[in-house]
């Protein structure tokens, strides 16, 4: 059984510290971005690719994600060798990754040692309870959402000192019973081996 290797980045693009040449030492083909699109998506693309394209990958797919993805989306993706999905609106990520398709065969990559990567909506989708802090959604209340469950019994906090998450991290710690909590910088990054913290720089770890 191959390792599982999971990235979680509290802020935006790019790979930080050490993070992309670890990231791309487990990678032997093509890179995945799933993403929202929106206007100068494509101008923002090398924010992703330019840090690993300095450690010789040069192969990228973009998948913008959708309501409805059509299958060759799909198969699209279980081509790759490597994921990162993106940052924006964290509910709307939510919404078109977990219980779909596209989450179904998200786990089944990441199990089968495909590295994934998620920066701020991404990493806060990725653990098994999503929460969404008031100031990252419409409702600006706090939202406890199913996730990718890529990570059992913890909570992620992103943006963690710009937002000064330190409460509602701690609140919803104890709200989900998690017995380990995250909070990622905007500089930061948590790296886990086999569900295993084995790397981080600029984060905070509460117990």
């Amino acid at each position: 059984m191959k390792n599982r290797h999971l990235f979680m980045f509290g802020g935006s693009p790019p790979f930080t510290g050490q993070s992309a040449e670890k990231f791309a030492s487990h990678i032997n083909g093509k890179v995945a971005i799933l993403f929202l699109e929106r206007d100068g998506w494509k101008e923002y693309m090398p924010k992703y690719t330019s840090v690993l394209e300095n450690q010789g990958i040069r192969d990228f797919l973009y998948l913008p994600l959708t309501s409805s993805p059509d299958q060759s989306i799909i198969n699209e993706l279980t081509t790759c060798s490597g994921l990162i999905i993106g940052g924006g609106d964290t509910e709307l990520y939510r919404d078109y990754i977990v219980d779909t398709e596209i989450g179904v065969h998200i786990k089944r990559m990441y199990q089968q040692g495909i590295p994934v990567a998620g920066f701020s909506a991404g990493a806060l989708i990725s653990p098994s309870c999503c929460v969404i802090p008031p100031i990252d959604n419409s409702k600006k209340e706090h939202l406890f959402l199913q996730g990718l469950g890529l990570l059992e019994d913890c909570v992620i906090s992103v943006h963690y000192t710009k937002w000064n998450e330190e409460t509602n991290l701690k609140a919803a710690m104890a709200k989900v019973k998690a017995s380990v909590g995250y909070g990622i910088d905007d500089e930061g990054y948590v790296y886990f081996e086999n569900e295993q913290l084995v790397e981080a720089e600029k984060y905070y770890k509460f117990t």
